[in-house]
């Protein structure tokens, strides 16, 4: 069963994990119709995980961002695009440097329309995007545990650090590039 995540304002959730979450929030924060970003971790077997413990990879959780958005002003289809575009879903259980299951692609849905349209993305649209087998899980939404507070808003409060200008930039670029007409217009700075 799939419990609904849809507020009094239209707003719709979804959680998707695909690598580092300071990553992935960075990437969403700057879309038309994002309300807000989260960054935390799911899908593991540890109530009330610290960081700590799901970077040892044994809480079984995945580091994920819980994305508000407004389906009336970005669709679900385009964050997927934005999503299999700005990380690899092709290497199991990793993002570059960072190795193990906590760093695993998957989408998270919070309904049997998102499962079922991610699924329907991964076949057809994705598999366009990428050579490789995508090995990207697509699973219900369980409990999301919001990451500590100094991992909110990562790369906007340490844009000077080495992992955000290497790593981070770079993503935010190239979705920003690619991406430009979906950008909202006051976080076109960030």
């Amino acid at each position: 069963m799939v419990i609904s995540y849809i507020n009094m304002d239209n707003l719709e959730k979804i959680y998707l994990g695909g690598g580092c979450f300071w990553c992935v929030e960075a990437v969403f924060q700057n879309l038309k119709g994002v309300k807000s970003v989260v960054s935390g971790f799911m899908d593991g077997h540890l109530v009330n995980p610290t960081y700590r413990d799901v970077c040892t990879g044994f809480s079984g959780h995945n580091e994920v961002v819980e994305i508000s958005f407004d389906p009336n002003i970005i669709t679900l289809k385009n964050l997927l695009y934005v999503f299999f575009t700005s990380h690899d879903p092709t290497t199991l259980n990793r993002q570059g440097n960072d190795i193990g299951t906590q760093y695993r692609s998957g989408i998270y849905a919070t309904s049997d329309d998102q499962k079922e349209m991610s699924k329907s993305f991964i076949q057809n649209e994705a598999a366009e995007i990428w050579d490789n087998n995508i090995v990207t899980e697509v699973k219900s939404a369980s409990k999301f545990y919001p990451a500590e507070d100094y991992h909110q808003d990562y790369f906007n409060n340490n844009q000077e650090q080495g992992y955000c200008r290497i790593i981070i930039e770079p993503k935010v670029n190239k979705v920003k590039e690619k991406f430009k007409h979906l950008l909202n217009d006051e976080r076109e700075k960030v």
